[in-house]
């Protein structure tokens, strides 16, 4: 009996926020903040569970739910039949969960690899990729494009479609940092008011969706290019359309504004479903001071990887 070892990556969007929901292209990538994932097997069939966010004890064979730990426990149900027996799984993270970086994302991937691998089934990227996103589903009702689940178990850039599944990975590294607002708004929440605002003029939000889709598109080939460039302009436009989704805010707006102010920031927009969390710059700028939290990150190459020891 061996233990296994998932380290997982975190990740941000860099397009496609919204409009992958409605069938348009999305680009993520993943990033060098990491999730560790353990698991030590126990002889008897017994679940311990260590993280930050609960110390947990149960049965294999009936789980006590935990609100704290619902993305873990549902990928646990997903394996319980195959395992062999019970385990202690310790989660560990180099970043907050309430931070805009994919935790969820990247914690359930990494849950899933090790159960797989403890029930000695397939953990390559396509498979970890959906059962993983069976976990999500099942956790959020069957809402999630499944976007940060492709970039934390992928890693790189990746372009990502929803329907048909087609991902790719993209080679590029573009000089990225992350701001946070200081709060974050639950994205089911965002996602309820923007489908609450698009009653009134559903024909203007698909429209706008489309758009996103095209820039997007465009996004694609610049970072093929490394057209860095470009990439930074087609962000700022990207960012007036999230305006117009009615997700940006007077705290994101200032963030972007400030970023912009600099000659050595070619763009900026924010990262995730908006009302809050984090602002993506292109670029970096030492001498600018700005009054919100950075956060130093790069794009990580590698995704899901694992260990056994």
């Amino acid at each position: 009996m061996v233990n296994i070892r998932a380290k997982v990556p975190g990740s941000i969007m860099l397009m496609g926020e919204h409009s992958v929901l409605s069938g348009e292209k999305a680009l993520a990538c993943a990033v060098d903040k990491y999730i560790v994932v353990e698991l030590r097997p126990l002889r008897e069939r017994q679940v311990v569970i260590e993280s930050a966010l609960a110390h947990y004890r149960s049965t294999l064979d009936q789980l006590e739910p935990n609100s704290n730990l619902t993305f873990v426990l549902a990928a646990i149900e997903l394996f319980a039949s195959q395992l062999p027996s019970g385990f202690v799984l310790t989660i560990q993270s180099e970043f907050s969960h309430q931070v805009g970086l994919g935790s969820s994302a990247a914690v359930t991937a990494g849950v899933v690899a090790v159960l797989a691998a403890y029930a000695e089934r397939d953990v390559d990227n396509k498979s970890l990729f959906e059962n993983a996103l069976t976990v999500v589903h099942k956790v959020q009702g069957g809402r999630g494009s499944g976007t940060d689940l492709v970039a934390s178990i992928y890693g790189s850039i990746v372009s990502y479609s929803v329907k048909p599944c087609v991902v790719k990975t993209l080679l590029g590294q573009p000089d990225i940092a992350l701001f946070y607002a200081g709060y974050k708004t639950k994205t089911p929440d965002v996602l309820r008011k923007v489908e609450q605002l698009s009653h009134a003029n559903p024909e203007i939000y698909q429209q706008i969706y489309h758009l996103m889709g095209q820039i997007t598109l465009k996004a694609e080939k610049a970072v093929v290019e490394n057209d860095w460039q470009n990439l930074g302009c087609l962000m700022n436009h990207y960012q007036g359309l999230m305006d117009a989704l009615g997700v940006s805010d007077h705290t994101i707006s200032d963030i972007v504004y400030r970023l912009r102010s600099s000659d050595k920031i070619q763009g900026a927009k924010i990262s995730g479903s908006g009302l809050g969390d984090c602002v993506l710059a292109l670029g970096t700028d030492p001498d600018l001071s700005i009054p919100y939290e950075q956060i130093a990150v790069a794009v990580s190459e590698k995704g899901v990887t694992l260990e056994y020891f």
